[in-house]
């Protein structure tokens, strides 16, 4: 049997059954004498009714179940293409027949995925809305609550009001922090980042990170080190500034959540085609059960300690996607009580 046959060929293997059981009738009523009709009349009869059952056929498999097979296969097809590829005239009247089965199942497929993937941002952004939502209102309550005190007499207590300013003016920093993070996620999950790309020397940026957090690490009695074997000059190619920020929130990260009196330490690896940066503390480390979650959008391990501490809680989310535009990994080993160490790559110059 024929794989996909066309209406042609469906025809003529009908009309073909049909002559046959006609022929065989024939041969059968002659064979007993029911009738008495020569061997030329019989193929006559035969052909005569091979042929009107195969026009038949094919007019009305053309007619009725064809063209809307064609049909289907149109808006399949063109639902498939680019919006440039949509201008295209598609040729119904060729055999398309055996790529219709083809072209339905590819299509079921992509309509499967695709509602998978609606689902998933569904998902992502009641999740991602309630996360917003959660993280503004603290500081917006603390604002409140801080304003409307000294608005009741506060403002007029010298014990209280330069506190309550002060303390209020924090909180708007936050949320200058976090409203600049979501900007910032913004712009690299709709792919609008521009990376200018070009040679620099991986340690000479660190260094900078640390000078300018050296005054933060300080506070903590938290000492900015190289480690030692793996302080080399390399050249990579990236964008300088956005491997800058990821340097500054992970060395951010690594004092906010480092012992006191402990240090974070930078180290440099040649992997080939690639150098590896790491950047390690010996801090309150991260349970095995989060380490898959720490690149998550507001995803906290400590919640008391990482709202004590301030932040968006995008900071590490902000460094995973700056590595994905960048064709580039990171990854992240942690042990509690003992620290934890982030590495990732970039591209040798």
């Amino acid at each position: 049997m024929l794989k996909n046959p066309t209406p042609r060929q469906i025809s003529a293997f009908a009309a073909f059954y049909t002559t046959l059981v006609i022929g065989a009738s024939l041969l059968v009523l002659n064979f007993t004498h029911s009738i008495e009709i020569n061997w030329i009349s019989s193929l006559g009869i035969c052909a005569l009714v091979f042929l009107t059952t195969y026009l038949i056929i094919i007019f009305y498999l053309k007619k009725y179940i064809y063209r809307k097979i064609k049909l289907i296969y149109k808006t399949i097809h063109r639902h498939k293409l680019s919006p440039k590829e949509k201008n295209q005239v598609i040729d119904v009247n060729t055999d398309i027949i055996e790529d219709v089965e083809k072209e339905v199942k590819e299509w079921v497929n992509d309509q499967d995925n695709q509602i998978k993937k609606l689902k998933t941002w569904q998902e992502y952004r009641r999740r991602f809305l309630g996360d917003i939502s959660h993280e503004l209102k603290t500081p917006i309550f603390n604002i409140q609550g801080y304003l409307e005190t000294l608005l009741d007499g506060g403002l007029q207590d010298p014990k209280i009001n330069t506190k309550y300013l002060q303390r209020a003016a924090k909180n708007v920093d936050r949320l200058n922090t976090i409203i600049e993070d979501l900007e910032s996620i913004s712009r690299l999950e709709s792919g609008k980042l521009m990376l200018d790309v070009y040679s620099f020397d991986i340690y000479e940026l660190t260094k900078e990170v640390f000078e300018d957090l050296e005054i933060k690490a300080a506070e903590n009695n938290i000492q900015l080190l190289f480690k030692p074997g793996a302080s080399a000059h390399f050249q990579v190619k990236a964008d300088r500034e956005n491997i800058r920020q990821v340097l500054m929130n992970l060395v951010t990260n690594s004092i906010k959540y480092g012992n006191k009196n402990g240090a974070t330490k930078v180290g440099f690896y040649d992997m080939d085609k690639y150098i590896l940066v790491e950047v390690a503390d010996n801090g309150i480390g991260i349970p095995t059960k989060h380490l898959p979650h720490v690149f998550d959008r507001f995803y906290r391990v400590d919640k008391s300690r990482s709202r004590e501490q301030g932040g968006s809680g995008l900071g590490l989310s902000i460094v995973k996607h700056i590595m994905e535009a960048h064709k580039q990994t990171i990854n992240v080993r942690s042990s509690e009580k003992l620290g934890s160490t982030f590495g990732f790559t970039l591209e040798k110059a």
